[in-house]
């Protein structure tokens, strides 16, 4: 069996000038970065602004397991297949972090016969976006840093900087560091630390601005610090926005790659799932619904995490609507939400998978609630039986939604065909009409749009707020940034905000430890649990398997 980089090492990629055709894109609006990857301009994106909008498809999933799920090989999957029924489609994703791929989730290519290429680069440095976010990032806090060694005139107080450093990998050692040691010509002494480079507020910024404009205003408005008589300080105190905004200049443009079958794929921006909204750039999802008839991208983890803040922040933002969800779930993930070990998932156990399935429902409902059509995806596996896929059949069809099986993985576009077809029947029965409504208005409390989401999508009985969220939302009241959408930080695998209860969890509270505020992004964090802004590295990290030969050949990259 091959690997997916030997997989996609075998495919026969076309220039990136004939993959841009096919949606009707000249080369003029391409900047290549070689023969197979492009950024698109801005020149396109004003060109193509009146166009007629294509029907957008968001691919969520189930709360994801060790089991797997496989929700970008069903959104490549997909893809694929809407150019085998005789659709124009793009692809619109996220781009991977440097860190997951070093060390223990893998990359964010899709996989097996339901990629994007050429997957090597997207999952290395690309064109150059993380890097990027990066430099802009560390220098915003290189200049607060500088500010305080010379004279520090906006009186800031060291033990009240919000703004962190990043870098894009996986590095535990630097969540809490010091930093000014050595003497009065190396800085001043403060704690300090880093988020890893898709848990920066840049990254959200870069994948919610509509433009260069829009920016550059929203750094101005990032929170980085608190002076000393406790009033806030923003960015565009200290004066470097412009430069921060000249560091991402090509950042901000999409980026065009295609699948193993030629479709195209729009990439760009991929924000932490969790402590942001998760999603790929809302320039990159705006440029593709101009550009096809079929427009399908993705959301981070599962529907109670990533779509919840596609469809509450991004599609508020950025005045999105979908036309259809499809919800991604397998067997196994289901069996081991039914109490079943990793190892056993494999096996029929209709009793274990009848138990999990209540994980399904639960997302079917939550997903419901938002007007839209609902298409249940089956991604298999060559161990699922017929009694299993029949009974998840079953149980949708109770549940009012239709569920068909998508074999993406081993069969490319084809083993998808019958899901793209269920799609395009569901957004045409559902006479065009779109439906989509917000789970909650903004103008409603900070409290009151947690609970919302606590009791609508986690099906929590209530909200339990610490001494220190009390503080921290009354600080938010006070600056009067309180009407912003939510982003409850939660674990992803659980609708509670405990990972180990597993189904559908029953006679719980969300506790609420922290709120914090990402003016700049222009939504509020709510940290449940303990949610880590800079990964660390497994004992047996991916990066101990990767290798390059001497002809340029890679191993080990998935």
């Amino acid at each position: 069996m091959l690997s997916d980089v030997e997989i996609a090492q075998s495919c026969k990629m076309l220039p990136i000038k004939e993959v841009a055709a096919q949606i009707g894109v000249g080369e003029e609006y391409l900047d290549y970065y070689g023969k197979y990857k492009a950024k698109l301009s801005d020149d396109l994106i004003k060109k193509v602004k009146n166009n007629r909008d294509g029907k957008l498809i968001l691919v969520t999933a189930v709360n994801p397991t060790p089991a797997g799920e496989g929700k970008t090989t069903v959104t490549v999957g997909l893809g694929q297949a809407m150019k085998v029924i005789g659709k124009k489609a793009v692809i619109a994703l996220r781009e991977p972090s440097l860190g997951p791929v070093f060390g223990i989730k893998g990359g964010a290519a899709g996989g097996g016969y339901s990629q994007v290429v050429p997957m090597e680069d997207i999952n290395l440095h690309f064109t150059g976006d993380m890097h990027a976010i990066t430099a802009a990032n560390n220098l915003l806090c290189a200049i607060i840093d500088n500010h305080l060694q010379q004279g520090n005139a906006l009186g800031i107080d060291p033990r009240r900087i919000l703004f962190k450093r990043c870098m894009d990998m996986n590095d535990r050692a630097l969540r809490n560091i010091v930093v000014g040691l050595g003497g009065k010509a190396n800085g001043v002494p403060r704690e300090d630390g880093f988020n890893i480079t898709v848990a920066s507020e840049i990254m959200a910024i870069l994948c919610l601005a509509e433009d260069l404009t829009d920016l550059k205003r929203r750094f101005e408005n990032i929170l980085v610090a608190y002076n000393y008589s406790g009033e806030p300080v923003y960015a565009k105190e200290l004066g470097c926005a412009g430069a921060m905004t000249l560091l991402m200049k090509d950042a901000i443009n999409p980026n065009l790659v295609q699948t193993l079958e030629n479709t195209p794929a729009i990439i760009h921006g991929g924000p932490f799932a969790n402590i942001a909204h998760g999603c790929n750039s809302v320039r990159a999802t705006k440029l593709a619904v101009k550009l096809a008839d079929y427009i399908i991208t993705e959301a981070g983890f599962g529907s109670d995490l990533g779509a919840e803040k596609f469809l509450d922040i991004k599609c508020r933002a950025a005045g999105l609507k979908p036309s259809c969800i499809v919800l991604v779930a397998t067997c196994r993930a289901l069996k081991y939400n039914g109490g079943v070990k990793k190892e056993d998932t494999s096996k029929e156990n209709l009793d274990a998978l009848k138990k999990g399935i209540v994980n399904l429902g639960t997302h079917i409902e939550n997903m419901q609630k938002y007007g839209v059509p609902v298409v249940v995806a089956i991604n298999r596996f060559y161990t699922d039986t017929d009694a299993e896929l029949d009974f998840v059949k079953e149980y949708c069809a109770e549940k009012g939604v239709t569920a068909c099986i998508s074999e993406g993985f081993a069969k490319g576009g084809e083993g998808a065909a019958e899901l793209a077809e269920t799609v395009c029947e569901t957004i045409e029965t559902n006479g065009g009409k779109n439906n989509f409504r917000y789970i909650y208005d903004t103008e409603k409390s900070i409290k009151e749009k947690i609970a919302t989401v606590a009791k609508e999508i986690y099906r929590a009985d209530g909200v339990i707020f610490t001494a220190n969220a009390e503080k921290s939302i009354k600080e938010i009241e006070r600056l009067g940034r309180d009407k912003l959408p939510v982003c409850i930080a939660k674990t992803q695998y659980s609708l509670s905000d405990d990972p180990t209860k597993l189904g559908k969890p029953e006679n719980f509270e969300i506790t609420v430890r922290d709120v914090k505020l990402y003016s700049g992004a222009g939504f509020i964090t709510v940290m449940t649990g303990d949610i880590l802004t800079m990964p660390g590295l497994p004992k047996s990290p991916s990066a101990l398997k990767i290798d390059i030969h001497e002809d340029g050949t890679i191993e080990g990259l998935f």
